[in-house]
C-alpha cells in the first residue's frame, strides 16, 4: 500500500483513477524536468562566470577603453 501526499491530503495510491494516476505522473515528470533545467542553470551560471573573470583578466587596462557597445558582466 502506497500512500501519497497531495496538498496536505493523504491518498491511497492504488484507490486513485487511471486519470489521476496519469496526472500524477505528468506532475512528476515536469518536476523532474524543472529540477534538470535548474541544474542546467546553475552550470550555466557558474561557467558565465567563470568566463567574464577570464576576460575581465584579458582585457586590457582602463586607459585603453574606447566608446562603444558595452556588456555587463556582474
Amino acid at each position: 500500500m502506497t500512500i501519497i501526499k497531495i496538498d496536505d491530503k493523504e491518498y491511497e495510491f492504488d484507490t486513485l483513477s487511471e486519470e489521476a494516476k496519469d496526472h500524477l505522473q505528468s506532475v512528476k515528470f515536469v518536476d523532474a524536468e524543472i529540477a534538470r533545467y535548474q541544474a542546467h542553470i546553475a552550470v550555466m551560471q557558474t561557467a558565465r562566470v567563470a568566463y567574464a573573470k577570464a576576460l575581465n583578466a584579458a582585457l586590457v587596462p582602463e586607459s585603453n577603453y574606447l566608446d562603444g557597445d558595452t556588456i555587463k558582466l556582474s
